[in-house]
């Protein structure tokens, strides 16, 4: 197999959770240039639809899925659909999350739940009914999570997030040391400071955005496109013994004091 081989993802099919836009689209996007399927995915049909054509006009092969990735009914239903359809997922990107700033005094029990459901008990809904039938195929697969700075380091006002991200931390561990003996890679992609639609007000603020360029060794804010290269090699052949790991996508935040 040559260098370009093991990055050819022709013939494979990828769930993008949360890729009506943001990082999930420019992922999605990606994996598509390198050949896969792509079904994208989130609760507005609308914007999903506005999606699907960016993504088919420029020549993909991609549909959508619409349904709640923290309702475990609604993910039951969704790979039900798959089965009937034919469709067997090869790639699965756990993207979908929220944010909420707020200090954690006057934080409610169910701002916490919503947080950590959406960020991390759908990443093991989804994540559980991809690998049952990566593993009853006997093909092995790829699960991507997103994982995020705060999978390492705490800042304040987001706690549910960070609480959240590191436990996506330690379920890609669990994943690989349960799966891995089906084939399937289970790794994830921590995320610094990215300019999407969540963190548009942080880079819009003076202030904010001079700590980032200035604790950032590259200088920057991360684009989503950054992320493409990684999720293209974590979801190919490429890193068929990498498992477990988190990569980080952060322009050296964490590296340096």
């Amino acid at each position: 197999m040559t260098a370009r081989d093991l990055f050819d993802l022709s013939g494979k099919t990828a769930l993008v959770t949360g890729s009506s836009g943001g990082l999930g689209l420019s992922i999605a996007r990606g994996l598509a240039e390198a050949g896969a399927a792509v079904i994208l995915n989130g609760r507005d049909e609308a914007k999903l639809a506005g999606a699907v054509r960016e993504l088919s006009t420029a020549g993909h092969r991609v549909s959508a899925s619409a349904f709640d990735v923290s309702d475990e009914s609604a993910v039951k239903a969704a790979f039900d659909g798959f089965d009937h359809s034919g469709i067997s997922i090869d790639i699965l990107v756990n993207n979908a999350g929220i944010q909420l700033r707020k200090p954690m005094v006057d934080l409610a029990a169910d701002e916490w739940r919503k947080v950590l459901e959406t960020n991390l008990t759908s990443a093991f809904l989804v994540g559980r009914e991809a690998a049952r039938r990566m593993i009853a195929r006997g093909d092995g697969g790829k699960i991507i999570n997103i994982a995020s700075l705060a999978s390492e380091a705490a800042r304040a006002t987001i706690a549910p997030y960070t609480a959240a991200k590191g436990g996506i931390k330690m379920l890609t561990r669990s994943m690989a040391a349960e799966w891995a003996q089906h084939g399937i890679q289970a790794n994830a992609i921590g995320p610094g400071y990215i300019v999407t639609e969540m963190n548009k007000a942080l880079a819009e603020d003076a202030k904010f955005d001079a700590w980032v360029r200035g604790r950032t060794p590259s200088g920057r804010w991360g684009v989503p496109d950054d992320l493409i290269g990684v999720s293209v090699f974590l979801a190919s052949a490429a890193s068929a013994y990498v498992n477990g790991q988190i990569i980080y996508v952060d322009g050296g935040l964490l590296a340096v004091l």
